[in-house]
């Protein structure tokens, strides 16, 4: 087994931020092509050791077609479901809507998206995540819902946070002090970590210091990091310099530092072709960076709120 992970956000609707898309998937963006597509992406990568699968409601059908997966393949037993609640879906299905997910932390969203995502996943979600919990976010104060949530925990499934903006680390050292019924009650955070965007790093040091599992999300950069769509920006060309020096495409050399953090637990790939599956196994196996990387990691950050401001302008194609 691998600690990859595989991240359904690109897969579970025709229109997502990431670069190169039309390229990757194709005009045919029709339900049936992307539940075929996640299909064929789950096979690869069970078949290359992956066994953590990260969803949410606000990913189009990812919940639904991740679950037809499931009862095609009776025999996938050691699979970790992951799902997220926090975002509404409102792109109808297509590429050309202005708004493609509503945020709604509120405890009446959580019971409607929990009630949704049992639907589709049954019992075997594992871990059950607030979606994208940024400083401002009302739900780590809600006596409320941290109430729910704690119950949710108590069944068995682990309770964790995404998080997301340049204030990641304030969210996640937030979330580790909540303690509900004398315990913790957030044992997953799972945070954009990537060589662009390595602010949040500490805080994830933190974590996994305490217990809690580390998952590092979006490590290409949402694309920016990926040989087939280079953005001229000066952290990618640095980047893309320190790669050649290693010997390694751009976008396994962004993958192997990502998973040569010692407290990252698992390293999601949003991979929408088999290909790009076999590139991420082999960035796993790639094995420890050469001793002198970490020197010549030091200047590829971009200040979080440029990295941040960079990503919500991309567009969703």
């Amino acid at each position: 087994m691998t600690r990859l992970g595989l991240g359904l956000a690109a897969v579970g609707r025709p229109a997502y931020l990431t670069a190169a898309r039309s390229a990757e998937l194709g005009d045919d963006r029709s339900v049936a092509a992307l539940r075929a597509r996640t299909a064929e992406l789950l096979d690869a990568a069970y078949a290359a050791g992956v066994r953590y699968v990260d969803a949410a409601r606000s990913y189009g059908r990812a919940e639904e077609f991740l679950a037809a997966w499931r009862a095609s393949r009776p025999d996938v037993t050691d699979l970790i479901v992951a799902s997220k609640w926090g975002y509404t879906y409102v792109g109808d299905w297509r590429t050309d809507r202005r708004v493609h997910e509503v945020k709604d932390h509120s405890v009446q969203a959580f019971r409607r998206q929990w009630a949704e995502t049992r639907a589709l996943l049954g019992d075997t979600v594992a871990v059950y995540q607030i979606h994208s919990v940024t400083p401002e976010s009302p739900a780590l104060d809600d006596a409320e819902l941290l109430g729910e949530l704690a119950r949710l925990r108590d069944t068995g499934v682990r309770v964790g946070v995404s998080t997301s903006g340049p204030a990641q680390a304030d969210s996640v050292r937030r979330a580790l002090g909540v303690v509900v019924g004398g315990a913790p009650l957030f044992s997953v955070v799972q945070s954009t970590w990537n060589v662009l965007e390595p602010s949040v790093g500490p805080a994830l040091a933190e974590a996994a210091d305490a217990g809690v599992a580390v998952v590092l999300k979006e490590c290409l950069a949402n694309g920016r990091l990926a040989a087939t769509e280079p953005d001229g920006t000066p952290g990618v060309a640095r980047a893309a310099d320190v790669a050649k020096r290693l010997g390694l495409p751009l976008d396994e050399f962004a993958m192997a530092v990502a998973l040569a953090q010692p407290w990252a637990g698992r390293v999601l790939t949003g991979a929408v072709t088999t290909d790009q599956i076999a590139r991420n196994r082999r960035a796993a196996e790639a094995g420890i960076l050469p001793a002198d990387a970490a020197a010549q990691l030091a200047d590829l950050a971009e200040a979080p709120a440029d990295y941040w401001a960079t990503r919500s302008r991309r567009e969703w194609r």
